[in-house]
Order: structure tokens, then sequence, then C-alpha cells
């Protein structure tokens, strides 16, 4: 299963602030819109998405069809697939993707609580 781009998503309290945070941890601003409240930086080949007032906890997030410079691949897994081939597993999602093409994303659980969210951009 080809999940694509791995970031860690925060939930932040502040974008402004966290961002000036992680900018002295060495990440600068890779996409988003701070007047919006979202942000990705990145380091090196590490992703980071702040989320300010979108998401109650931090997730894991994956990108199918991304590699880790916002490109897009030709070779990738869509979301529509990995949803079936995890129910096929037997894990429960807590939302699914619909249609049959183009964005969508599904989210689960891991046993610990922690979300994880698989949004295809494309």
């Amino acid at each position: 299963m080809k999940l694509g781009a791995f970031s860690i998503s925060l939930s932040v309290k502040d974008i402004a602030l966290s961002k000036a945070f992680y900018e002295k941890l060495g990440f600068t601003k890779f996409g988003g819109d701070e007047d919006q409240k979202w942000l990705i930086l990145k380091n090196g080949e590490t992703l980071m998405g702040l989320f300010e007032g979108m998401f109650p906890k931090n997730m894991l997030t994956f990108n199918p069809g991304w590699d880790l410079d916002g490109q897009n691949l030709d070779d990738y897994d869509d979301v529509r697939e990995i949803q079936k081939s995890l129910q096929a597993k037997g894990l429960a999602l807590d939302s699914e993707a619909e249609g049959d093409n183009g964005p969508a994303s599904i989210v689960l659980t891991d046993p610990d609580g922690n979300p994880i969210l698989i949004d295809q951009h494309r």
C-alpha cells in the first residue's frame, strides 16, 4: 500500500507563535496561508502542518499521489483503493472517501487514539 508523503499535523493554539517557534528549529514555510490559519513547514525531508482551530488533536497525515516536495507521483494508490484495502483487513474508518476519483480523504484511529488522515489532493 502506497500512502504517499508523510507529515505530522499539529493542532496549534496560535499559528504565528507556533510558526516562529518552529522556524527557530530550522523549519521554513513550504505552503499554506497563515491568514487562513494553516501552514506547511519543511526542514530537509521533514514535513509538518500547523493548523489553528481545524482539528481537535494532533494527527499523522499521509498524502497519496504526492512526494515530499508536493509534486505529483505517476504511480500511487488512490485513497479509495487504500480505503478498500484497510476495510478488507478489518479496520474501522472514522470517515470514508466519497466519489470515484479525484480529491478525497479518509480518517482512522490507531489503538492508542491517534488519528490518521489519508488525504489525497488530486
